[in-house]
This record gives C-alpha cells, structure tokens and sequence, in this order.
C-alpha cells in the first residue's frame, strides 16, 4: 500500500472502495487533476505506476464518488510536508551503522518518558527537535537509563501537541525533524547504550487534520466511513475516531504500521495509549470489543516473532491481569503494563499534608501488586505525562504548591522515587523528574535545564538510586529479583520495611526502610533475614544530595539474635524523618 518507489519511478496503490474514479496528482504532473488515472484492482484497491518520479516528489489522491471530489493525503504516507499539505515519496534509505543494539532484560530496564517538543527545545520559534533531545543522550547516560520511551511521534496538527492526536500514522512528525532525524536519534541512543520505545496510539486517530475520516466519500450515521466505526462503537472520550478493528484493511492498517516502527525505525519496543479503549468502548463488559483485543494479540505475537528481545507496554490502569498473560492463554500478550496500584497510592502517600493521614497499608500494597506471576509485568512510577496534567502536577508541587524545590517537597518526592527503584517492578521516570521540575507538563512549555545544575545533588540521587536498582556494584542483587516481603509496617510511626531478594543468591538480599513521618528515631530496631554486617548502601538524608538534608550517621549495622519482624536477627538503625535507607550484605567480591 501507498508509495512504492522502483528504479523507473514509483507505483502506487491506495484502498477507497467507494471511490468511483480516482486520479494520482502531484508535482510530477503538474497537479494536472486528469493526467494521471489510477485503475481499479478489485477489493476497493486502486494502483498506477508513473515513470520518472523521484524522492521528495509531493502528491495526493484525487477522489471522486458522485458529484463530490476529495483530495487526500496517502494513508500509508511516510513523510508529509505537514499534517494538511502533501504527501511526500520517501526516501527510506539509511546507514544504521550495523545497528544490532538489544534492550535490556525487563528486570534491568529503567525507562525515561521523553516529551521531543519540550525535553531539550533551544528555539522559542518551534518546539524541541529529534537532534536536540539527541544532544542530551550523554547526560541520560550518565544519569543510568537504559531506555527511553517517546511520547508519540505521528504527525499531528499543528507544531505543539502532547501527541496523541496522530493525524497520519505513518508518517512522523515534521516539525520534530521528520523521518530521517528520528532514525537518527535511535541510532545515537542505540550507540549510547540506550533502547528506544515508542508511544502508540490506536484507540483512536485524530480527531483534526484527519484526511482518512470519510476518506473515500462513504460514511454511515454521519460517521467516519471506512477507517472507522459508524455506529455506537466510533465513541471515544477524544471524539468518535475510534478504528474499526473489525474490517481486515483497517487490521493491517494498524499491524503494519505497528511493523514499521520496528523495523524501519529500530524502536526496541511500542507502548499502546490506553488499551481501554481498544478493548472496549467505554471501559464496561458489557461494552467490550472483541475485535479490538484480537487485533492487539496480532500485533503483540508478530512484535515477539519477528522482533526477539523487544517489549510491548500497556497502558490500561485497570488492574487487568489478561493483558500481560501469554497470547496462547487468551491473554493479550503485552510484556508489562503501567500500574495504577503503585503510582495512585505511592503519590498519595507522600502528598498528604498530614503525617496521620499516610497509609503505611496503602504503601505496603503498592510495593506487593503483581499481575500474574512475574513481578516485572508492571510498570511503577509515581510521574508520568498523565500524571502531572489535567489538574494534576509534578509531586513536588503537589507536596508544597508554594515551595515545591523545598525541604519537605524534596524529601517527600524522594520517597517516591526510592520506592520507584526498589519496589519489584520496571522503573520509569518522567523528564526532569530527576531534578525537581514542578509545575504541570505542558507541550509549550520546554524543561528548564539549568534546575539540573541548580540541583544537582538530586540528579545524583536518582543516579546512584539507579545504579543501585541495576546492581552496578555487585551489591544491590536482590533488587534484580523476584521477590518481595514487607517484614515491619508501623503505621502509628509511619515506618515500613521490605526485603527484595533473588533466590540464586541470598547472601545478596537488600533491606529497605522508608520513615513517612516527620520523626527522628535515633534507635529503631529492624529485623534482618540474616545475621551479620549490613552496610548502608542508601541514605536519601546525606548532605551530597541537598544542602538541605541532615545528613544523619546511618551507618553500617551489626545484627544481634534478638529476633524481630518474624526474622531471626536484627538491629537497631538511625531513620531520620522522611528518610529512606537501604542495607544489603557485604560481599566477598568487595
């Protein structure tokens, strides 16, 4: 389908089975609206191949059906001039380099959610490019991210849009640079140790500069027409665009763009926006689209056929465990999904203006929500580009709207993130999350990077929270694992501790303690799972990190044989307020 450029000139083919006649116009004819007929193959497909057209020629469909004519951008376009110019005859070609890069497992990935317009813009003219949000791939290195997860990139209308009204889903976003920068941007992350996975949205198009909606003149109900549904099912929460899931053209619509990403793009993995809304109409049973998950089955399966090592992420928040269940179960076959049973209690719990107002019970459920039985089927973080809009802002300024850089607001959010990298699940952050950006997001609104230096010492903190969460120094091993036990939960104290362990080596288990109350505890006993020296790999209190912190003397713990926590062993620890502190064993290896 679309454009198929050959040695000659390029062949083309298009599906508008309503269509009655139709006619290729472009640059290479002059526009001429008669010059160039296309005919008919059966099945609602059209195809001419024209002589002599090269890269970079611009064209559109001209359709008639009855006594109305239409001219369209091609569907399967891979390059427009904009979201209401032209289609352009792509150029695919490119120099990966012998790119062979392979995401890391999921239980050592930690994402970064980018926003390209606004994660390193430089001109006040437009929004941030693929080659700026490029020059900051050292900087994400060095933080510690192995991935980073593209807010979505099909054009849009307009220059400025969060992305989730793709206009035409082939085609990426022109004022982002376009086709050949984005690759561009993979390959340097690939080179830099980094995967790339890419936001997809298929619950619904547009609703603007929508050149497919009554593509070919035929609609019914006033609908969409052939792309879309065109009775009750075409309702979504961003207009009645929602694909028709059902009709096998649209299917390979979607499957084929899905493929495209992958292959002619390198991304290492897809996240689908709200899947509720593929699945069903309005998130009811009894409302359920039965189409809808098959489709996401097809896509799933060919993304782990075709491309070994990459990775499918819902996002659904419904707490539904048949996403991430094998294909061959009935599940939809996603990878992982974004966990709403961690973000919403996590935020919660720091938020609170009161002390007596956070659930250590909450926070105890957050950290232990699986989904099946691989605790890595979820996605945990407590920002998100949900998460900080539509009424809702960064955990910061949530925490003290009027000094959101502050003690409190720093040593809350702090909280947040330390359950974030080591709490079982995959990690993510939102951009500039890792230096205290407040406020809401907004798609006009750029980060400010100079808070990175001005904060610096937090930067530090997530990376060496990061570095902890991967297990850099051969110390922090039971982050890596399976498993989870919440061994002491205090909530009249707001004290919670958990055990993270691997069973392949137990001398390697880490013991995390959270304190959520505004109390000193100079001696607060903690069982431990085994006797011996546990030195302090973490304290979120150390000076490095703010001047405004205490900087307390945690220390390295000896345990004795008083038990404690149903635990044989324990010892008496430093927990200054609102402070997190993490232990493991001392290793031969050191």
């Amino acid at each position: 389908m679309g454009c198929i450029k050959h040695e000659k000139g390029a062949a083309f083919r298009v599906w508008a089975p309503h269509a009655e006649e139709l006619y290729l116009i472009g640059t290479f004819n002059d526009w001429d609206e008669t010059a160039t007929p296309m005919q008919p193959e059966g099945n609602g497909h059209w195809y001419v191949d024209v002589p002599g057209v090269e890269y970079g020629a611009e064209y559109l469909y001209l359709i008639h059906n009855g006594d109305e004519s239409f001219r369209r951008i091609d569907p399967y376009a891979r390059e427009v001039t904009n979201s209401v110019g032209n289609a352009m005859v792509h150029d695919p070609s490119f120099d990966w380099q012998g790119d062979d890069f392979q995401l890391a497992p999921l239980n050592e990935l930690v994402i970064y959610e980018m926003h390209v317009g606004t994660f390193n813009a430089t001109d006040e003219s437009g929004p941030g490019t693929f080659a700026e949000a490029a020059k900051k791939l050292t900087y994400l290195k060095r933080l510690g991210v192995n991935a980073i997860q593209l807010m979505p990139l099909a054009e849009f209308a307009g220059d400025y849009s969060w992305g989730y009204n793709p206009a035409h889903i082939y085609a990426v976003e022109s004022a982002y640079g376009g086709p050949k920068a984005l690759k561009q941007l993979v390959r340097l992350a690939h080179q830099h140790g980094i995967g790339v996975i890419l936001d997809v949205v298929y619950n619904h198009f547009g609703p603007s500069d929508l050149d497919i909606w009554q593509f070919d003149g035929w609609n019914e109900n006033g609908k969409g027409g052939i792309y879309f549904y065109n009775d009750w099912r075409c309702s979504t929460p961003w207009g009645d665009t929602r694909p028709d899931y059902g009709r096998g053209e649209v299917r390979s619509y979607i499957h084929d763009n899905a493929m495209m990403w992958m292959e002619d793009y390198h991304m290492d993995g897809l996240r689908y926006d709200m899947t509720l809304f593929i699945r069903s109409v309005d998130g009811t049973e009894q409302s359920s689209i039965p189409e809808g998950w098959s489709l996401a089955q097809w896509v799933n399966r060919s993304i782990a056929d075709r491309f070994p090592g990459a990775i499918t992420i819902a996002e659904d928040l419904q707490n539904n465990e048949w996403l991430t269940k094998p294909v061959d179960f009935g599940g939809a076959g996603f990878n992982t999904q974004w966990d709403a049973g961690f973000v919403h209690p996590v935020r919660a719990a720091v938020q609170a203006a009161n002390d007596s107002d956070r659930s250590m019970q909450a926070v105890r459920d957050a950290v232990c929500h699986r989904y099946n039985i691989d605790v890595f089927e979820r996605v945990i973080y407590s920002e998100s580009h949900d998460e900080v809009a539509n009424g809702k802002q960064r955990v910061v300024s949530e925490i003290d709207p009027n000094d959101p850089t502050g003690l409190f607001a720093q040593k809350r959010s702090v909280l947040a993130a330390t359950l974030v990298f080591t709490a079982p699940g995959v990690p993510m952050l939102f951009q500039g999350q890792e230096f205290l950006r407040y406020g809401w997001f907004d798609d006009s609104n750029p980060i400010d990077w100079d808070q990175a230096e001005e904060f610096s010492g937090i930067v530090r903190l997530y990376h060496d929270l990061i570095r902890l969460r991967l297990d850099r120094d051969g110390n922090s091993h039971g982050l890596t694992g399976q498993y989870v036990h919440v061994s002491h939960l205090n909530d009249s104290d707001k004290v919670i501790a958990f055990r993270r362990w691997r069973n392949d080596d137990p001398q390697r288990d880490v013991m995390v303690v959270l304190n959520f109350a505004n109390i000193n505890h100079h001696a607060y006993r903690i069982g431990f799972p085994t006797p011996g020296e546990w030195k302090c790999r973490f304290s979120s209190d150390a000076k490095i990190y703010s001047d405004e912190f205490g900087d307390a003397p945690i220390g390295d713990v000896v345990t004795d044989d008083e038990p404690w926590d149903g635990m044989s062993a324990s010892a008496e620890i430093v927990l200054p307020p609102y402070t997190a502190v993490m232990f493991s064993r001392e290793t031969a290896t050191e």
